[in-house]
């Protein structure tokens, strides 16, 4: 997505990009006539907001504990150093952990967030001793177990956004 490009979603994008978040199967047919839109017009706005990198792609939503991963970890990791040669082989090292379902560097006290699912205590165990812990600049790590989620959304709330300006040609 170039940040360059000014942006403008009128009602008609939000509504494709809101029935795309809630069903990413739906045919094109079935978005136009939720939306009150003709197929073909639809389908233009549709390929707009892939092309603007809007809409980054499609997946399926796999439940972790149906296929085994039962544990949700949430892991603080603070560097000894903070210098963008440190930062950038860390950000290397953990996106090659397929554990790491998601990575934010933070401000506070821990340098990263980590969000990890595992199948057991042990390959969690396993996870920390033998992967994130041997990565060169960790310094100090800090985790906590989910009990249970509380609220998951994968929609994100497109008709209360504002976008920054960039225009979809």
């Amino acid at each position: 997505m170039s940040n360059d490009l000014p942006i403008s979603l009128d009602s008609f994008d939000r509504a494709i990009l809101a029935h795309l978040q809630r069903d990413g199967r739906a045919t094109n047919q079935e978005i136009a006539d939720a939306i009150g839109l003709s197929p073909s017009p639809c389908l233009r706005r549709i390929r707009r907001l892939e092309a603007a990198g809007v809409i980054s792609g499609y997946v399926a939503l796999l439940d972790p504990a149906a296929i085994g991963l039962g544990i949700t970890a949430f892991i603080r990791v603070r560097l000894d150093r903070q210098q963008d040669s440190g930062l950038a082989a860390f950000e290397a090292a953990i996106a090659a952990c397929p554990e790491v379902m998601e990575c934010y560097l933070m401000t506070g006290e821990a340098d990263y967030q980590l969000r990890v699912l595992v199948a057991s205590i042990a390959d969690f165990e396993d996870f920390m001793r033998h992967r994130l812990t041997t990565i060169p600049g960790v310094g100090q790590v800090t985790s906590s177990f989910a009990l249970r989620p509380v609220v998951t959304r994968t929609a994100l709330p497109v008709a209360q956004s504002q976008p920054r300006q960039r225009a979809i040609t």
